[in-house]
């Protein structure tokens, strides 16, 4: 058994059991992957993969077991090798980040200005993509943490801690008859054209919970991903904008009004997700508590060893 065969393995799964683009991502034939393989199979005495013909179609029982074992081997393999690189050069390196547009373009901007200023040997990267999308960056070693708001804290693997809460504001035009409203109510927005976000970002389940839960179906006129094109829509008359808090900027956003409607959808909280037991350098943590002050590296460190989700 060596670790060419576990690496296999890893990636026959991660390339959806296609033995040609897994040799590919590792840069080796395609008949040495299925030689190795079929080795490592008659080694343990037990099929991995189930086959039709000389395909491979899928994991068998004990192949999902085999497969638990290999992600755990090879991540503490990849642990090792990231203790060697930090203590070589402890303040330099790679450092990828996968979150959501929203997160990307509204809150992280300042914080990685003041990261990068502590770190400027440090090549940071930014993948976006929406909450599922994000987690499986992480969970298959593409970025070292994600940051979103959504479902990202029941997604098996993944440790999560809380950053911050937000609200969604309301956004309109000026002297939208709903600014006069002293408390604008969820039937008051329905009876016009809305423009919010895609189902899979910011918050979006809140919202529709929220009107499901007064039997409600208002008229969704426009989804996007990205606040600044909802906003853009609201500005043309379009209809009334549902966005983040952090995406509206009085001084950016001057033709548009912001009327805060937590008591409607709730409280959102971003949070940030590492995989279990990843080793994270030193660098990542500092990130972190720029980003949240209250998760210092002794708290990271004790929700990673708990193994689980920490919260408010």
């Amino acid at each position: 058994m060596n670790l060419h065969q576990l690496r296999f393995v890893r990636e026959a799964v991660r390339q959806n059991y296609n033995l040609t683009d897994a040799a590919k991502a590792l840069f080796t034939s395609q008949p040495g992957v299925s030689k190795a393989i079929i080795e490592l199979e008659e080694e343990l005495g037990v099929d991995i993969f189930t086959r039709h013909g000389k395909r491979i179609r899928g994991l068998t029982e004990p192949g999902r077991l085999v497969l638990q074992s290999v992600e755990l081997i090879m991540q503490e393999i990849d642990s090792l090798k990231r203790i060697g690189k930090e203590y070589a050069a402890h303040d330099s390196g790679s450092f990828t980040i996968a979150t959501t547009h929203t997160q990307a373009r509204y809150m992280l901007p300042k914080v990685v200005q003041a990261f990068m200023q502590k770190f400027p040997k440090v090549r940071l990267s930014l993948l976006q993509g929406n909450p599922k999308q994000i987690a499986d960056m992480v969970k298959n070693d593409q970025a070292d943490l994600a940051i979103a708001t959504e479902s990202i804290a029941a997604i098996e693997g993944l440790i999560t801690l809380p950053c911050y809460q937000w609200e969604h504001v309301l956004v309109v035009p000026h002297e939208h008859p709903l600014l006069r409203s002293k408390a604008v109510s969820l039937e008051e927005i329905a009876s016009y054209p809305v423009i919010t976000y895609d189902a899979a970002f910011a918050g979006r389940s809140k919202i529709d919970h929220a009107f499901g839960l007064r039997n409600l179906k208002p008229d969704v006129l426009l989804e996007a991903i990205d606040a600044d094109v909802i906003k853009t829509y609201v500005e043309l008359g379009m209809g009334v904008g549902i966005i983040a808090g952090m995406a509206f900027d009085p001084e950016r956003d001057r033709n548009l009004r912001a009327i805060p409607v937590g008591h409607l959808f709730g409280m959102n909280t971003s949070r940030v997700a590492i995989k279990q037991g990843a080793y994270l350098r030193s660098y990542i943590y500092t990130f972190i508590e720029l980003l949240a002050p209250t998760l210092n590296r002794k708290m990271v460190e004790s929700a990673m060893r708990g193994g689980e989700n920490y919260e408010l």
